[in-house]
Order: C-alpha cells, then structure tokens, then sequence
C-alpha cells in the first residue's frame, strides 16, 4: 500500500471513529427559536394525529375495511418516518450534540430510504384501492378482499426493507476525505456523497434506477388511478356526490404529487445539480409536513372518521363521569 493510500485509509479510519457533524439548518441563525418550537409542534401533531387515527380504526368497527387498514399502515409508516429525522433535527436545534456516529447514520440512512420506497407503494396500493371503490363498486367487495390487502401491505413493507439495503451497501464502501461535516439535517445519501473521495458513478447510477423503478412507476401508476377515478367521478349525475367525491380525492392527488414530486426531484436529477439549501427545503416537506398533513387529509376530513371521533369522546367523557 502506498503512502496516500495509508493516509487516506487512516484518514477515514478516524472519521468512522469520530463520526461526523450534522449542520442542521445553521446558515439561518435568525430562525433558530423559531424553527426549533415548529419542530417540536410538527413532530408533537404527527405523532398525536397518527396515532389517534389508529386509536379511532381500533375503537369502530365500521372502520375496518381495506381503506382504513392502509391508512393504519400508512400512520405507523408515518410516525416510523417521522422519528428517523425529526428527533435529531430537534436535537441540532436545542444546542446539544451534532455529531453523529458512522453506525447512527448509516442506521439513519436505512430506516430512512427503506421507509420512504414502502411509502411509494403504499400510496399506490392506497390508490388502487379507491381505483376499485369507485371505477368498480359492485366487485369491491371481492377484489379488495382481506387477503389481498395484506398481501399488498406485506408486499410494500418488504419492498423497502430489501431494496434500501442496495444504495446503503455502496455507502458502507465510501472512503471519506478529510471533512466530516453534512450539510443537512440527517445522514441523506446524497449529502453524504459530497463527502466521499470515492468514485461514485455507481452509487450515483444506482440512486437513479432506483428512483425510476421505485419512485416514478408507482407514481405513475398511482397517476394513472387517480386519472380514472376523476373521469369516474365525472359521470356522477348528482352535483353534490360528484363535488365532495372530487373534493376528497383532490387532497388525496395532492398529497402523492407533493410527497413523489420532492422526493423524485431530490434523487433523479443530476449530481452536478445538487443544491444542498433546496435539499433540506423539500426534505422538510417529505419528512415532517407531508406526514402531519397526512390524517388531517385522508381521514379527519372524512365523515365517518369524525362520527367516529365524536362517539369515541361521548364514550369516554361518560366514562369518566361514571368514575367521579
């Protein structure tokens, strides 16, 4: 071995040692109170609205059909997604540690991806799902079944386990320079690629692959039954099914372009491209907002969800009144 190359091997033998420092978002120094408490709050209702959506599905018997059991999938996914990024972020903001260990962001890296590709398929499942309610009413019954819908969920949740491991293996092999530092707010690969010394043309063709056959397709497809199911929609003769039907499912379409639309834009373009303040932009979007928006979207804005809601407080406030 050559003498750069041993200074090199120990130069990332001290930066796996040392781990490397988050910078979170300390270019604005003037928002650090104020994002810090939107962290908190953000996290604080993804968690609470997630887990009532689960809470109430659990309570109603009503609420268990297909649509609910993947909004329940999506929920835990959620809050799974959520707590990958958004302690740490937290974290960063409160003063405390910004170091990360190798170990912790490679960790962070997994969960993170592996998440992000079952949210891919599970939108598309979601999709199909009210694709089949409304283009074929009658066959609902039969098609969506309940082994079917398990074996969708199953299929989405293995999906992102076993496909995440791919990009993660290649940055198990990166070597790094001399610079430790992550502009960003957790270990996203390709912030971490800005760091590499490595050649990454195979991990940069690997990203984008995937990104096509684990972003775009269930996108398009998704795309695609929201398509038919707006053009089912039309041909609705009563005014007021067709508006809240429409209504519902425009919240629905806007969430999916919102959340395949930031996360397709961040790992399809071009490396050269890379921009590491819009990054943490669309980030944001993707890990912390999208997964807030996503009960008050798909389910408080729903009339048996909050019939549901309302019979659960009754229950419980009697409850209580029992007790005193």
């Amino acid at each position: 071995m050559d003498q750069g190359s041993v200074e090199l091997f120990s130069t990332n033998k001290s930066q796996l040692t040392a781990g490397f420092i988050l910078l979170g978002f300390a270019d604005l120094p003037w928002l650090h109170y104020p994002l810090l408490v939107s962290f908190y709050l953000v996290y604080t209702l993804t968690i609470a609205g997630n887990i009532l959506i689960l809470a109430l599905v659990s309570f109603s018997s009503s609420l268990h059909s297909p649509m609910y059991f993947f909004l329940c999938n999506l929920a835990v996914l959620d809050i799974c997604y959520t707590t990958v990024t958004l302690p740490k972020l937290i974290q960063l903001h409160s003063g405390e540690d910004k170091t990360i260990s190798f170990a912790g962001c490679i960790s962070q890296q997994y969960f993170y991806i592996s998440l992000a590709i079952s949210e891919y398929f599970l939108l598309a499942a979601m999709a199909y799902d009210r694709y089949v309610a409304i283009c074929s009413p009658l066959q609902y019954p039969v098609i969506m079944n309940f082994k079917l819908c398990h074996i969708l969920a199953i299929g989405c949740w293995l999906t992102g386990v076993v496909t995440s491991s791919v990009p993660v293996s290649f940055s198990l092999q990166f070597v790094f320079c001399d610079s430790r530092i992550i502009n960003h707010f957790f270990c996203d690969l390709t912030a971490l690629l800005k760091l590499s010394c490595s050649k990454t043309t195979n991990i940069q063709a690997v990203i984008f692959t995937e990104s096509v056959l684990l972003g775009l397709l269930p996108f398009l497809f998704t795309l695609s039954s929201y398509v038919s199911i707006v053009n089912a929609i039309l041909s609705i003769h009563s005014s007021r099914v067709r508006y809240k039907t429409f209504s519902t499912c425009a919240s629905h379409l806007t969430v999916v372009i919102l959340f395949y639309g930031t996360m397709i834009g961040v790992y399809m373009r071009p490396s050269s491209r890379y921009l590491p303040a819009h990054d943490k932009l669309f980030a944001l979007l993707y890990t912390a907002v999208i997964p807030m928006l996503n009960p008050m979207i798909y389910t408080l804005r729903n009339g048996e969800v909050k019939n549901t809601l309302k019979k659960w407080l009754r229950h419980h406030y009697s409850l209580k009144l029992g007790q005193m």
